[in-house]
């Protein structure tokens, strides 16, 4: 077994991943970087083993409000990128700050475990070459991602169709001169159905609850870069946002959408300026919760059935390590429970890196809590005050960093949270940390 005690091993080499290994290069801490693909990217590499990449995926919030500040998207690139163009982008990052030659790829860890407490070293099992390897290391920083592993709920009956979960879908041709229904209007699911319009004979959207919608252009402008430098409290922001967004997508009804029960960025809103225009134009039916499934019939819970030639379950993602026993996560519900979404109360050796979302905060959001997590690290090292007073705050008990905002309790909002309130507090720290390293 090869001893590396002073050095992390760093788990993905996705944009989270690739920012760690980065801030961790710049700040002198050793790492091994493990990666399943053979190249970077992650979810957004569609040839990568595990990525859900489809063929016409495209970044939903603006290239300017999603880049790392130090390292801007060229100016050539589309206000809202593809999946293709996001690719190359996390390539172009990795061969700039030299990433490459820190990882191993096609290398997927199969097994960490700690060999006792913070200090006492990781045990690191992976395969790679048709071969087992392992080493010790001093930590683990995991950055496998958030949406790789399918979240399906059971749904009663048997469907006898063509059934998949957007896991599963590439291009719009699986759909050709079929029956569709797509399950759940997340930003998927309403991507997925204005794929289908073009290919399939029919197209419904299954909804359990209503959403909100953004278009991705207001006043000729990505809508996510409205609002400047103001930044308006919650109590005024709802409203006049939502007055905008009445300006531009209409009653919702009007469409035959069922209204939101949540009041505006309770969960995460759908960024899609297609799907309304399709529903305005009859091209998508909005069909309501699913009650079970009859052979080719769908069965829906106002008493309605149609049948289908392929279903669509566009049901979101869980998040997943499967390398690591749960319960040293500190798992609480939908998600492990962690300071600032990514320090363990009781662990210093053991992080999850990129296990946060929020409205608006871009790669850069994650990079700072990379940049957070990895000075924690070196302050550590170098005893610190500031590393000791975050080790003192985070075992102290803390709440997930809401901003008091009262987040839908599902699975995929288990892990979200006010941006204003999460950077604030991220770079806080930071500040501290880099003002005594200097």
């Amino acid at each position: 077994m090869t001893e590396t005690r002073d050095s992390f091993a760093l788990i993905g080499a996705g944009p989270m991943g690739l920012a760690a290994a980065k801030v961790m290069v710049e700040q002198g801490i050793a790492f091994q970087g493990f990666e399943l693909s053979d190249g970077v990217g992650g979810l957004w590499d569609i040839d990568a083993p595990r990525s859900t990449m489809y063929e016409s995926a495209h970044l939903i919030s603006s290239k300017t409000m999603t880049e790392f500040a130090d390292f801007p998207m060229r100016e050539e690139v589309a206000d809202y990128p593809s999946h293709r163009e996001m690719k190359r982008y996390f390539d172009e990052f990795a061969d700039h700050f030299g990433l490459r030659e820190h990882y191993h790829f096609g290398a997927e860890v199969t097994r960490v475990e700690p060999l006792g407490g913070t200090g006492d070293g990781w045990r690191v099992v992976w395969r790679q070459d048709g071969a087992e390897h392992e080493a010790v290391f001093a930590g683990v920083m995991i950055a496998n991602g958030t949406l790789s592993e399918p979240n399906l709920p059971p749904f009663e009956g048997v469907f006898t169709g063509e059934f998949l979960h957007s896991s599963e879908y590439r291009s719009a041709r699986q759909f050709t001169d079929k029956r569709v229904l797509v399950i759940g209007a997340g930003n998927s699911g309403c991507d997925i159905a204005v794929d289908a319009v073009h290919h399939a004979d029919t197209v419904d959207l299954s909804m359990r609850r209503g959403y909100h919608f953004v278009p991705k252009y207001i006043f000729g402008k990505p809508a996510d870069t409205l609002g400047g430098a103001i930044r308006l409290p919650m109590w005024l922001k709802r409203p006049i946002d939502g007055m905008i967004l009445r300006w531009f997508a209409g009653d919702a009804r009007k469409y035959g959408l069922p209204e939101p029960d949540y009041k505006l960025y309770e969960s995460h809103p759908v960024v899609n300026s297609l799907i309304l225009f399709h529903l305005g134009h009859g091209d998508i039916t909005i069909r309501p919760d699913i009650d079970r499934f009859e052979g080719s019939e769908v069965l829906f819970n106002d008493g309605s059935r149609v049948e289908y030639d392929l279903v669509l379950a566009a049901t979101g993602y869980r998040l997943h390590y499967p390398f690591i026993d749960a319960d040293l996560l500190n798992w609480q519900g939908h998600a492990p429970h962690l300071y600032l979404n990514a320090m363990h109360p009781e662990r210093d050796d053991l992080f999850v890196l990129g296990m946060v979302e929020a409205t608006g905060l871009g790669w850069q959001g994650r990079h700072e809590q990379a940049e957070m997590v990895v000075r924690y690290v070196k302050g550590l090292r170098q005893g610190a005050a500031a590393a000791k007073a975050l080790k003192a705050e985070k075992a102290a008990g803390f709440a997930r960093a809401t901003g008091g905002m009262n987040y839908l309790d599902l699975a995929r909002m288990a892990y979200y949270v006010d941006k204003s309130t999460y950077r604030k507090a991220v770079t806080r720290w930071i500040g501290r940390l880099r003002k005594e390293a200097a």
